[in-house]
């Protein structure tokens, strides 16, 4: 149903408007008595055989939600219906910011991508908080945070340890953010330098707590070999838990849409099948080089629970998906359960 009718109508829609549609549709559609219920049944897989210990925590089954998606914490809760082990919110930034001008989030069916410059839009830290104080479910919810657009790099850093302060009471782990190619200037974080400052700068902020969090790091797909080398030196020098690989990626090669229309689009991360295989190709890489020493949330072009089950046999522990959500819809959660379990215990 939902490719057969629900997607053609959505797609239908300028993409922004289809996503903020689907979310008021959501809202509405869950305030009635039992639709939660109904969602579980149709869409929830359980199986004990599926959870996984990843960082101190331990996920109900390894398939989770990416940042990006509830940007401001506002659907978390029903969308853990539909059988996320895991909910990612953000990126979320200290103040709320609108965001780069509209359009900038645009589809393209050929390849099952999406390309976006959405530009860290959100309401901002507080405002996300607010709605995790009246979180229902126990699903697992990561904090994905980064620099507000105003702030220059080399004052970066408050940022991110202001909304780690913020944001820590109410998330299971955190993502570092410095790897969006729609904030000026931001991925000139991912150098080595400014990297471990921050790192450590927010894992020393982690020590003082009673309980620390999980930290994670979230990586573009387009590093070169140094510095994926770089990546896991950081990894064993700042103690954080593991990497997030990968985000969207600048590069346009082999799509299938027509260059005339990609041209048309203009700058924006590629996210969805398209990126894929590099996605994999960074996990591989990184498993292999750091011996399997940290954990790995391997994401990019997850749409069948092949895909998934790549990702997993590249080092990955965890996955996530996005643009596979919004091109399957819900099932998807469960026929990649379903999938991995078949292939862990036949």
């Amino acid at each position: 149903m939902y490719k057969s009718v629900i997607r053609p109508f959505l797609f239908a829609k300028p993409a922004e408007n289809a996503h903020h549609f689907t979310f008021g549709w959501l809202k509405r559609l869950f305030k009635i008595p039992g639709a939660a219920s109904i969602a579980k049944s149709l869409y929830d897989f359980e199986d004990s055989r599926l959870e996984v210990e990843a960082f101190g925590l331990k996920f109900k089954n390894p398939v989770g939600l990416a940042a990006g998606f509830d940007k401001d914490a506002k659907l978390f809760d029903e969308l853990s219906a539909f059988g996320f082990g895991f909910i990612e919110i953000g990126t979320l930034t200290p103040k709320g910011q609108e965001g780069n001008p509209k359009p900038r989030l645009f589809r393209l069916p050929k390849d099952q991508s999406l390309i976006n410059r959405m530009g860290f839009n959100n309401q901002g830290v507080e405002v996300a908080v607010e709605r995790l104080k009246r979180k229902k479910t126990t699903v697992l919810i990561g904090g994905n945070i980064g620099k507000n657009k105003v702030t220059p790099n080399d004052e970066a850093v408050n940022d991110y340890l202001s909304s780690f302060e913020t944001l820590f009471p109410h998330v299971d782990y955190f993502v570092v953010n410095v790897s969006s190619p729609n904030t000026p200037n931001l991925r000139e974080l991912q150098e080595k330098e400014p990297l471990k400052l921050l790192l450590m700068t927010l894992e020393a902020a982690n020590k003082l707590k009673q309980i620390r969090k999980p930290i994670l790091l979230k990586i573009a797909p387009d590093l070169t070999p140094e510095q994926l080398d770089d990546i896991v030196e950081i990894v064993e020098e700042t103690k954080i838990d593991g990497i997030i690989a990968t985000n969207t990626t600048i590069s346009r090669e082999g799509l299938v849409t027509e260059k005339s229309e990609i041209e048309k689009i203009g700058a924006g991360g590629l996210s969805g099948k398209s990126v894929r295989d590099r996605s994999t190709e960074v996990i591989r890489y990184l498993h292999q080089k750091s011996g399997g020493s940290f954990p790995i949330i391997g994401v990019g072009g997850i749409n069948t629970g092949e895909d998934a089950i790549d990702k997993l046999k590249a080092g990955a522990t965890l996955v996530q998906v996005y643009t596979g959500f919004i091109y399957e819809g819900p099932a998807m959660i469960k026929k990649i359960n379903k999938a991995i379990l078949k292939w862990k215990f036949g």
